[in-house]
């Protein structure tokens, strides 16, 4: 038996999916998060039964993306019964969604977020509420996962819901008192919000990548640990191809891999701590006037944030979208957001061309958002579409919350390390360390070396006509750190000047994405859709990098005034879209 979990965006679904289900569906204190439906199997009373947690969604019509997936999942199946996950708050504002979704099923209606309600001076009566609805009703908030099922389970014993929505009154419920604190206001305040969100980001990067700082001493603790103490005993083995195969294949780039794991984590701190708290939803508020005026909107603020930690994450997020062609541009500016598995390529590098490793990659973050806001103003068409979206409480981080969602992302990092990048390791290992008799041999008389020997001319405009480094580079499509891997396994790092690695690393940056990310893309965009951008985006990522190293090495006045003409072209085309307006008349600021 399926039961289907719905509910406005942000009400607790699927944090009640993961306690039912012990799944691990991603949650989040701003709206949007679940994308498409999640099923699993979990406690139902004494039983087992089938949840499916769906995306948030406001109207039974479905304005969205998202609420047009999850109200087609529930006409698929109209006899199936539905949790319908409301907040305290917004109780009486929900009940006629509730009846126009669940007319007809059997249902009832879990609370949650009742302690902040009760806080601003709010009260709700289960028990009084459910004989006015005649559907069960109770509060998960302080359950236990038996208990929460012992509930869920009542669900079986009600009645199909019929009639229309009724007022709430105040023996059942009585609002809260809405009031907006000065913390609030003042994170309402694009003054002092928006540079406080740079002033964290860049305490965020100084913390994580700066010379001394923690996540360098842990980054330097785990080299030391695969270089050192690992590396010295596979030395010691008596067999020459399982010594080649550990100490100059396997422990060498995953060393340098897993190495980055502890920076890795912190950056992803940084964006749970600004998830969990609420302010992104204050964020992409403040944000949408100024990307409005390059073709996308504030909801676009939660895909470029999460494209830090994982590109294809991201793009599911695009979903949440209202306009077609705002989803489609914020995808195409998605791969100019430094993911998080770039971060090994950025620091294997930034020694080369950076005598300070922590400037280095502030730069490499802040060359890609600039090229991702590019990318929006030039694809933009000038149409625009209205703006809405609620805000999510201020809260606290919840430590237990932080500390489960890091683990959780070293245990994803560490599988996505011993599977996918292990195999790739492997693999390159054996192709580079036999010839096509699979005897020994060197690096440049192996198979690898014949296959790929014809692609050294991609990057030798940039200084680099080695097949080793085209051969890195494209495996990164596999996934990102196997770059980083393939450099430490073939070239024992990076074996240019400074000119050639910061072109690297322009690459690296503006390149299409792994497989996973352009699969994503796919499934919001369709296979043609998504090969057309991963082909642009890795052209025009070896013509980046060709002028970067050209700027390197002394080109950057003719880089202005072939400059020129593009900002006279956005400047003319910004002053044809002006409203003329008459004179002496002063126009009122509206919000879109």
């Amino acid at each position: 038996m399926k039961i289907y979990l719905v509910g406005n965006p942000n009400a607790g679904k699927s944090t009640l999916f993961n306690a039912l289900t012990h799944g691990h569906a991603k949650v989040g204190n701003w709206h949007g998060v679940t994308v498409g439906a999640l099923e699993k199997e979990g406690a139902f009373g004494a039983g087992r039964a089938t949840y499916v947690d769906l995306p948030g969604i406001y109207t039974a019509e479905g304005r969205s993306m998202e609420e047009k997936g999850a109200r087609a999942a529930l006409l698929a199946d109209p006899s199936a019964p539905v949790l319908f996950v409301a907040e305290c708050a917004t109780l009486a504002r929900v009940l006629p969604l509730f009846y126009s979704i669940c007319r007809g099923r059997r249902a009832a209606v879990v609370l949650t977020k009742k302690r902040r309600f009760v806080r601003r001076g709010g009260a709700v009566d289960e028990r009084a509420l459910s004989a006015l609805l005649r559907v069960p009703v109770f509060c998960a908030e302080g359950l236990k996962r038996a208990e929460l099922a012992q509930n869920a389970a009542r669900i079986l014993a009600s009645e199909p819901l019929s009639g229309e929505a009724p007022s709430l009154p105040e023996n059942c419920y009585i609002p809260a008192q809405v009031t907006l604190s000065r913390t609030e206001a003042l994170l309402l305040n694009g003054w002092f919000a928006v540079p406080l969100f740079l002033c964290m980001l860049a305490a965020a990067f100084f913390f994580t990548f700066a010379p001394h700082s923690p996540g360098d001493l842990m980054k330097s603790g785990v080299g030391a640990f695969f270089s050192g103490f690992l590396g010295g005993f596979a030395r010691q083995i008596s067999s020459h191809v399982v010594r080649s195969l550990l100490a100059d294949g396997l422990l060498p780039a995953l060393g340098t891999v897993l190495g980055f794991l502890p920076q890795i984590l912190m950056l992803f701190l940084f964006l749970i701590l600004l998830e969990e708290s609420g302010f992104l939803s204050r964020l992409a508020a403040l944000t949408d006037g100024a990307f409005s005026r390059i073709g996308l909107n504030g909801r676009a603020v939660f895909s470029l944030v999460m494209g830090f930690g994982c590109t294809a994450a991201a793009v599911l997020t695009t979903r949440g979208l209202d306009d077609r062609r705002v989803q489609r541009r914020t995808i195409l500016c998605l791969p100019y957001i430094s993911c998080s598995a770039k971060l090994p390529v950025y620091l294997t590098l930034a020694s080369s061309f950076f005598p300070d490793p922590f400037l280095a990659v502030l730069l490499l973050y802040a060359l890609g958002v600039g090229f991702a806001l590019l990318a929006a103003l030039l694809t933009d068409s000038g149409k625009r579409s209205p703006f809405v979206l609620e805000l999510a409480p201020l809260q606290c981080p919840r430590p237990l919350f932080v500390v489960r969602s890091l683990l959780f992302q070293a245990k994803q990092f560490i599988i996505k390390t011993a599977t996918v990048i292990l195999a790739f390791f492997l693999a390159s290992w054996l192709f580079s360390s036999f010839d096509w008799q699979f005897r020994l041999c060197g690096t440049e008389e192996s198979m690898l070396a014949d296959v790929c020997r014809g692609l050294g001319w991609l990057f030798a405009p940039a200084g680099m006509n080695d097949w080793r480094i085209a051969y890195a580079a494209l495996s990164g499509l596999v996934a990102k750190e196997n770059v980083a891997g393939a450099l430490a396994m073939l070239c024992g790092g990076f074996p240019y000047g400074a000119a050639s690695a910061f072109a690297f690393a322009v690459f690296v940056l503006t390149c299409s994405p792994c497989v996973s990310a352009i699969a994503a893309t796919a499934r919001e965009l369709g296979w043609k859709r998504a090969l057309l951008y991963a082909l642009f985006q890795t052209v025009s990522a070896l013509l980046l990098s060709y002028v970067a190293c050209f700027l390197w090495r002394g080109g950057a006045p003719c880089l202005v005034l072939a400059a020129l003409p593009v900002a006279a072209f956005c400047f003319l085309r910004n002053r044809r879209e002006r409203i003329p307006r008459p004179r002496k008349y002063h126009a009122r600021r509206v919000h879109r």
